[in-house]
């Protein structure tokens, strides 16, 4: 059984508060009596992108378990390299941050939706290029978990659909070449969902820092778009033996 921990929108900010919730969060996953085969942190790290924030989001995010986080409309390339990262000499700092991790039995390819300068995702071509090299290069019996910041699909969420993912036609031409590809996982939403993109499970993990309330929930509330006071949550994606994935949504005691 591979366990996969998915974490979102931490939105480091300077707050005690969302330093506390992310501390909760991580907490949580460290206690845990099993070895996760991965925690992915799927973007919005930092609030305003400054080295402050990303020195704090470098000590929250540590775990004794596999951690990989890509950017989300909040985060800035270059910034996130370096204070993050650490990459102190990137010869592109504003090149898309994509990561893999081949794990047994399991590949994660994490992939940057951001955009510098604007809040809309977009995989860049040269993301769709390696993401296409990374499935062709993992063998057909292996499956594949592609992650990013912004679901490709609309919610049902007016306040977020409207910076999406953009030019997901792409992303959906590689279901057919690839058929190991499993699911989709993704953040930017604030809210625990699943749906599908491309024939395939999209599951959007929900947010450290706040909640989103839907359009159902929201006509005459003080503020229409974001639950302050619900506790921090996020996904379990289960990979069985028989290749099965399952998915659960836990919220963590603060």
């Amino acid at each position: 059984m591979i366990v996969i921990a998915h974490v979102s929108d931490v939105h480091i900010d300077g707050e005690q508060r969302s330093q506390d919730r992310t501390r909760a969060v991580l907490r949580y996953l460290e206690e845990l009596p099993y070895d996760l085969a991965a925690v992915l942190v799927t973007g919005d790290i930092a609030d305003h992108a400054t080295p402050d924030e990303y020195a704090v989001a470098r000590e929250l995010l540590t775990s004794r378990h596999p951690l990989l986080v890509c950017p989300g409309n909040h985060d800035d390339r270059a910034a996130f390299r370096k204070g993050l990262l650490q990459e102190e000499t990137a010869v592109r700092p504003y090149a898309p941050v994509d990561q893999v991790l081949r794990g047994e039995g399991f590949v994660v390819a994490l992939c940057d939706s951001s955009v510098p300068g604007e809040d809309q995702g977009l995989l860049e071509d040269e993301t769709i290029e390696w993401l296409d090299g990374v499935l062709a290069g993992t063998p057909h019996e292996v499956p594949v978990l592609v992650a990013f910041h912004h679901p490709p699909v609309p919610l049902h969420t007016p306040y977020v659909d409207g910076i999406r993912q953009f030019g997901e036609e792409r992303l959906a031409a590689l279901v057919d070449r690839h058929p190991h590809l499993t699911a989709f996982l993704a953040g930017h939403a604030h809210t625990a969902a699943a749906t599908t993109f491309a024939g395939r499970p999209l599951l959007v993990a929900p947010g450290v820092v706040s909640a989103l309330r839907l359009p159902w929930e929201n006509p005459g509330s003080e503020n229409p778009h974001v639950h302050l006071d619900l506790p921090p949550a996020l996904a379990f994606h289960v990979l069985g033996e028989d290749g099965r994935l399952t998915t659960h949504y836990r919220t963590v005691t603060l």
